[in-house]
């Protein structure tokens, strides 16, 4: 019973302190797993330093990287499926004081919420995601929580996200909407916006120049989500999380063809995804 917390963390040496510092760490009906994947620095040694003295708190260096592959190893493998609710937040995010409290509550207080998305509360569209949110029902990676009961359902079900999927948060809502079910039985009611829960990201600045190359890669990496989605999309239309495969890449075949790079400047990553997802065929 109690709560679980996966937290998500590539190659985060200089934001995993920050993130842990922003966490009750000293809850007892917590437990803390610092998901640390396919990271070549010194996010796990870190992990481990602010670590020493929690047995709450237990550090997973996993050698192969992928958050999708990460996800669900959290799942299926560390988790004893006996939690309240799970949460799920990204290893370079602040996370409010009392949100994670705020997310289980939520869930506690409705039978029918699958999940509950927490609210960015920095950067200058904040309040465009925030309104999105309420109108959308979608969930943000950087924080959010399932119910004990839907995640326990997940892995009666054996269910798992494509392993090269980018982004988990899109999939795991549609599961949350439809409930493990077809996109013809969405409802929006099954995820709560949490507005008592929070999260705070590292903005991009000309004065940080690695905030610049970190948004460049994410840009790239966004257009694949949006080739994926569109793949995605039609699965869950036509037959629901049973037609869901094991990786992306073993469809790209029968879906490059289709696909076209959008107007400047998102045209400019979209061709960089394509050329990235011709490779991986």
């Amino acid at each position: 019973m109690g709560i679980a917390v996966g937290i998500f963390a590539h190659q985060e040496e200089r934001r995993i302190g920050l993130c842990l510092a922003s966490l009750p760490l000293d809850r007892a009906d917590m437990v803390f797993h610092v998901l640390v994947n396919g990271s070549t620095d010194g996010t796990a040694a870190r992990a481990r330093e602010l670590a020493r003295g929690r047995g709450n708190v237990l550090v997973h260096d996993i050698a192969e990287g992928g958050k999708s592959r990460t996800w669900n190893h959290f799942v299926h493998d560390l988790l004893s499926g006996e939690e309240d609710a799970v949460v799920f937040m990204d290893g370079d995010a602040e996370i409010v004081a009392g949100s994670i409290d705020a997310l289980a509550a939520g869930l506690a207080a409705r039978a029918d919420a699958n999940a509950a998305a927490g609210m960015p509360v920095n950067g200058r569209s904040m309040e465009r995601y925030r309104q999105s949110l309420r109108d959308e029902r979608g969930l943000f990676g950087d924080l959010y929580a399932l119910s004990g009961r839907f995640v326990a359902a997940i892995r009666a079900r054996g269910l798992r996200l494509p392993e090269d999927l980018v982004g988990d948060d899109g999939l795991v809502a549609a599961w949350a909407h439809t409930d493990l079910g077809r996109d013809a039985d969405w409802d929006l009611e099954r995820i709560i916006a949490c507005e008592e829960a929070g999260f705070r990201c590292e903005t991009v600045s000309l004065l940080r120049p690695a905030t610049l190359a970190m948004q460049y890669r994410r840009m790239t990496n966004y257009s694949i989500r949006f080739f994926q989605n569109r793949i995605i999309s039609d699965i869950m239309r036509r037959d629901g999380v049973s037609g869901l495969p094991v990786c992306m890449a073993g469809l790209y075949d029968a879906w490059l063809p289709r696909f076209a790079p959008r107007p400047l400047p998102t045209g400019w990553f979209d061709r960089k995804a394509l050329a990235r997802m011709r490779g991986k065929r």
